[in-house]
């Protein structure tokens, strides 16, 4: 027998103040916690409806057209594009759930939203923008984590498939984001700590500030025992230091300038120590590292021939640029290339379903460009830096 909403154990009550506070606990993509919200906002008729979304993801569902005012080559500019991508990823995984269960992705949040429209109930926002937290995860991690992180959301692209209808209480237990990263997170607390700690002192803070005596407020369920234990905390942390993108660390700004140094310092010792010979092959193998497998990432993300030649001509001088990226270099001509029409701005979210939709969509496949052409960058100045070496004993 269903039970009550009265009866449902992923409501919980709150007082904070002089405010009444019900927290409803979901999973982001279930049937059941989408009709359990609207059956609940509807029948308590709050003053403020939350949502775990931030601004800009309550835009997005507000305008179903968003996609056709993304500025690709603004993205790219500044600098964007990785975190564009796994964006992206992290998307794809929950509409593949969400389709094979015929459920929309976030649909509980959808529900609050409507719900709150039909009673005029304010709607607010609650969570952080999922790109200050993905940075701030990105800027805690060394190297070697951050390619674990990202290895990590790349692979769980096919692990929805393997997901079944009873998995899904598992996700009511867990952020979808800690699901994905699950095997990362063991070895790096900071995934836990802002991905889930710090996001749930911004939801209570925001939850607990919203107008009205009486709230209602739509969170995944692994959120709530954080929300109501911080709801009561004493001094809790400033929502503006939990908003702030912390500044790189001063390893990675001393080693962006420092590689291109010792590259640059290896010309001049071939040629002092060793003469002009080994000084001239030291460069052809710099070029040739560099723009072959530079050249290669791009081919891989089946770039324009334009953009392939590109790449093999910037990267070479790029990787001794600590401002410029071969990526963006091969990113910018590939948009410019293949302009991107509306139509493929309006297939994103169908195409991202898929790893064939990825490189077919002209959007998608710039920020595969950007990618590929940067990783095989830095693959080929791995490879070029030991052989320059051998040349100088």
């Amino acid at each position: 027998m269903e039970k009550t909403v009265e009866e449902n154990q992923s409501i919980h009550r709150l007082s904070h103040g002089e405010k009444n506070i019900t927290l409803i606990g979901t999973a982001h993509v279930s049937r059941d916690s989408a009709r359990l919200v609207t059956d609940v906002i509807l029948a308590q008729a709050p003053d403020t409806v939350c949502v775990e979304l931030c601004p800009t993801r309550l835009a997005a569902i507000r305008d179903a057209d968003r996609w056709r005012n993304m500025d690709i080559v603004k993205i790219i500019k500044e600098k964007r594009a990785l975190m564009l991508f796994m964006n992206l990823l992290l998307a794809s995984f929950q509409k593949k759930i969400a389709d094979r269960f015929d459920i929309k992705p976030g649909q509980e949040m959808v529900n609050a939203i409507e719900a709150a429209q039909k009673i005029d109930a304010a709607i607010i926002p609650a969570d952080r923008d999922i790109q200050v937290t993905l940075s701030r995860v990105w800027r805690g991690m060394g190297l070697w984590a951050k390619i674990k992180l990202f290895a990590s959301i790349v692979f769980s692209f096919g692990s929805a498939d393997d997901i079944q209808e009873a998995d899904i209480e598992k996700m009511k237990q867990e952020d979808i984001l800690q699901i994905l990263l699950a095997d990362v997170k063991k070895a790096h607390p900071i995934i836990q700590q802002v991905l889930i700690d710090e996001r749930d002192q911004y939801l209570a803070q925001k939850i607990a500030n919203a107008p009205g005596s009486n709230i209602v407020a739509v969170v995944g369920a692994a959120h709530v025992p954080g929300i109501k234990k911080y709801m009561t905390a004493d001094s809790p942390k400033p929502l503006d230091q939990l908003d702030q993108i912390p500044p790189a660390g001063p390893m990675g700004k001393i080693l962006k300038w420092l590689i291109p140094g010792l590259i640059l310092v290896l010309f001049a010792a071939g040629f002092a120590m060793e003469g002009k010979d080994a000084g001239t092959d030291m460069i052809w193998i710099w070029v040739a590292a560099n723009g072959i497998f530079a050249g290669l990432g791009a081919a891989l993300a089946l770039a324009h021939p334009y953009t392939i030649i590109s790449s093999i001509f910037a990267a070479p001088l790029t990787s001794l640029n600590p401002m410029i990226a071969a990526g963006w270099v091969s990113g910018l001509v590939e948009a410019f290339s293949r302009r991107p029409k509306v139509r493929d701005l309006e297939a994103i979210p169908k195409d991202i379903v898929s790893i064939k939709g990825f490189w077919r969509n002209n959007v998608t496949r710039i920020l595969l460009v950007v990618i590929f052409t940067n990783l095989g960058s830095s693959l080929g100045t791995m490879i070029a830096v030991p052989m320059m070496l051998r040349l100088l004993s």
